[in-house]
């Protein structure tokens, strides 16, 4: 007389696509491969080898958790407390937004030439900050936010991956706090509008901190405090990059041309569309 068969990987994977998949998820397969990778406390790239394997009884309780979470709206970022950004895994938080493949665009450019004095407007996470520092090992920067518990999620991930010695922090509206002048800043700014928040997806509407979603309004509200006090803190030549929505970029141009900043140009993201605003300071 045998016992009942254990329960594998594979049932395990194939139930948890068909209750994402009922619950109306996008994507559920790749949902699934996170979520049950994590349970099994193995990368998410090993699991198509264990699919046949035996599943503990206490990983199982555990997926089926983080089912019920996934299905409840969280973010699967939320779920496993981080987000992949650029090669690395940011600490995210429900007091973070969750970095976006899109932002690598805005990475991409700054990476594009040299810098040593670097400063973050609205760091969040700190996924931009942490990234060109850690790419860039000669470079120091300061990072600032308005929110004290963004702050704390960002100084965890520099300290993760090697970079607080190097990048300061500092709580503040835009340039409130910010001394001394730069030769790159970079922001990636709440920018959706009023009318467009009501039409976001309800994983990130009910679960992101709309302090970082959108600024209200028109969403120009950032790039305009940006525009103010983007020459007085710009070393001559500096840069400024910001990140955009994709029907943003003609008027973002506009507000930093009449800010008095020059050789404007409008980026597209790894999709084609419009997403990076560049500007330079005079010199």
């Amino acid at each position: 007389m045998t016992g009942p068969n254990p329960i594998t990987g594979q049932s395990l994977f194939r139930d948890g696509v068909a209750r994402l998949a009922a619950a109306g998820l996008p994507d559920p397969a790749r949902d699934v491969r996170l979520l049950l990778a994590h349970a099994l406390g193995q990368p998410a790239d090993r699991l198509m080898i264990l699919l046949h394997d035996p599943v503990p009884t206490e990983a199982q309780s555990a997926f089926d958790a983080l089912l019920v979470a996934r299905i409840a709206g969280r973010p699967v970022s939320q779920i496993l407390g981080r987000r992949q950004f650029w090669g690395r895994n940011f600490r995210v938080t429900a007091d973070v937004l969750d970095p976006r493949p899109e932002t690598e665009a805005l990475v991409a450019e700054a990476l594009a030439q040299p810098f040593t004095r670097l400063l973050d407007l609205g760091t969040g996470s700190g996924a931009i900050a942490v990234t060109l520092l850690a790419e860039c090992r000669q470079a120091t920067g300061l990072a600032t936010d308005l929110s004290p518990e963004a702050l704390t999620v960002a100084r965890g991930n520099a300290a993760t991956f090697g970079v607080e010695t190097r990048l300061s922090f500092a709580q503040g509206s835009w340039f409130a706090a910010v001394p001394g002048q730069f030769d790159l800043i970079v922001s990636n700014p709440p920018y959706i509008t009023a009318t467009e928040m009501a039409e976001l997806d309800p994983g990130v509407l009910e679960w992101e901190p709309h302090l970082a979603l959108s600024p209200g309004g028109d969403g120009l509200d950032a790039y305009r405090a940006i525009a103010a006090g983007a020459l007085a803190h710009l070393a001559p030549a500096g840069r400024l990059l910001v990140e955009i929505g994709p029907k943003q970029g003609t008027d973002v141009a506009a507000l930093f041309t009449a800010a008095g900043l020059q050789a404007l140009r409008i980026l597209p993201d790894f999709d084609g569309r419009d997403r990076v605003v560049c500007a330079q300071a005079p010199g």
